[in-house]
């Protein structure tokens, strides 16, 4: 795995092609640009193979030009990445930290609202079906998602801190509320969590720029880091943008996308003015 030298900052967008590029995904890339000095590695994020279609990758290039943005070539895509993320999570089967889960989504629902379950943390889902249903289960050739040892992948690592930018503090990782995640979904055998953290290592990222809803996910992409010996960049949130509403901009939210802005008529600097002033820590 090769890293580019740390001389510069190094920042990045990445972006999912599964819809117009929105107000919301216009800031985020504004501010990576403004903290990477002027520019940002793009990478697409497309390995929901359901989801992502490339006539939304086109939009997305077209989109980013015409707001002025540039970015680093050549453009990362992660479904070229597909056998790295299959040798991190090999990395991690061969230390014995990760284990099959063969719960389907609505099982693992029921056991998350059981009266039992103190909302602490998520828990363990391996002993969470009979061990001859599992055997059967796997027998059957059914994929199975795959989940951390998170207790025992905090022994493994011992005590590490990421570092928030905004506020220039180390932050201890803390992953009460995360219990055993999944970090490979069983129709792509890779995750959000497993996959950023080897793509920021390969492209030598050295600060994670993103919205402020994504804060927690760093205590866990810190400890991948530290399980699979890469290096950590520092990290640094941004506000998220709202509608009328206060509600959080989406895809679903068409007359925010940028082509619609666009088409309406709007120059690029007016669309620009539209956001809030980027203020860098």
């Amino acid at each position: 795995m090769t890293t580019m030298q740390p001389s510069l900052t190094y920042t990045r967008f990445a972006p999912s092609p599964t819809g117009e590029l929105h107000l919301g995904h216009a800031f985020s890339a504004c501010f990576a640009a403004r903290a990477g000095g002027g520019q940002f590695i793009l990478r697409i994020d497309d390995i929901d193979h359901t989801r992502c279609k490339p006539a939304f990758t086109e939009k997305i290039f077209n989109d980013l030009a015409w707001l002025g943005l540039q970015w680093r070539k050549p453009v990362r895509y992660q479904s070229d990445r597909l056998e790295s993320y299959r040798e991190a999570l090999e990395t991690l089967a061969k230390k014995e930290l990760v284990y099959p889960c063969f719960l389907t989504r609505k099982e693992v629902n029921a056991l998350l609202s059981a009266p039992q379950y103190d909302g602490t943390a998520k828990a363990s889902m391996q002993e969470a079906i009979p061990a001859v249903e599992r055997r059967r289960r796997e027998n059957s050739g059914i994929a199975p998602a795959w989940r951390l040892r998170t207790t025992a992948a905090l022994e493994e690592v011992g005590e590490l801190t990421w570092h928030d930018a905004a506020c220039g503090i180390d932050v201890p990782i803390d992953m009460a509320n995360f219990g055993d995640v999944v970090i490979a979904r069983k129709d792509i055998s890779t995750s959000y969590h497993l996959s950023v953290v080897v793509d920021d290592a390969m492209d030598g990222i050295t600060l994670v720029t993103r919205g402020e809803d994504l804060k927690a996910s760093s205590h866990l992409h810190r400890l991948l880091q530290g399980l699979l010996g890469l290096g950590t960049p520092d990290y640094l949130h941004h506000r998220l943008l709202t509608d009328s509403t206060g509600r959080r901009l989406a895809k679903r939210d068409k007359s925010a996308s940028i082509a619609k802005l666009r088409r309406d008529g709007h120059t690029a600097d007016a669309v620009l003015s539209m956001m809030p002033e980027i203020i860098l820590p």
